[in-house]
């Protein structure tokens, strides 16, 4: 049976952030970010806020018809990034301008007493590739009771059929070696390097060729 797919708007908002905020209270890296149950708890979700309007600003958000799972996507220019020297963008997210300010912004606006959440916004704006045009899968999640049921991958395919026509690349974080394994079933393959966050865990980088 196939999944059903639509494009989020400004009315999913809530629906998007709650799925963002459920799928990773487990996630190593969001615990890096937040340490503590209680502490992730209360305050994990302005994270995933942030995260899902910059996404509904400048990018697009795909849902299935459920409400169960949800995936992030920019598209990312060729020249996505300043040169080097240059400040650089917040997440690799590609807004433009300003990248050092808006890393010390979202610390503000999320958590202001908490440096890993502008850790972690310069660490992946520094190590996301430049000079091709690509996909960017910033994040994707399904609510915990239905994981493992094919719905991330529905999600992911339904963009990377689209990227083959096109002969568009695609790249994201995989934000454990756990989930490495579904994406390369999806194509995609890791980087020569990983991303350490001091004193956390490694995110792998991972890179996808369109495929004829």
């Amino acid at each position: 049976m196939g999944v059903a797919i639509r494009v989020a708007g400004e009315d999913d908002r809530e629906l998007v952030v709650r799925l963002l905020d459920d799928a990773f209270q487990d996630d190593p890296v969001s615990g890096w970010v937040f340490p503590g149950t209680e502490y992730r708890r209360t305050t994990h979700h302005r994270l995933m806020s942030a995260f899902t309007d910059a996404v509904l600003a400048d990018g697009r958000i795909d849902v299935t018809e459920d409400g169960t799972a949800c995936a992030l996507w920019l598209s990312m220019p060729g020249e996505a990034h300043p040169a080097d020297g240059e400040d650089q963008d917040d997440h690799g997210g590609g807004d433009e301008g300003g990248g050092e300010d808006e890393a010390v912004a979202l610390r503000e606006f999320v958590d202001p007493d908490n440096e890993r959440v502008e850790t972690i916004a310069r660490l992946m704006a520094e190590s996301h590739p430049t000079g091709r045009a690509h996909a960017y899968l910033w994040m994707i999640a399904v609510t915990p009771d239905r994981q493992g049921e094919g719905l991330g991958a529905a999600l992911i395919g339904h963009v990377l059929d689209r990227c083959d026509r096109e002969g568009l690349p695609a790249y994201l974080e995989a934000s454990s070696e756990r989930s490495t394994k579904l994406y390369e079933r999806l194509g995609y393959t890791r980087t020569a390097t990983t991303l350490d966050l001091p004193d956390g865990p490694r995110m792998y980088p991972m890179w996808r060729e369109p495929r004829p």
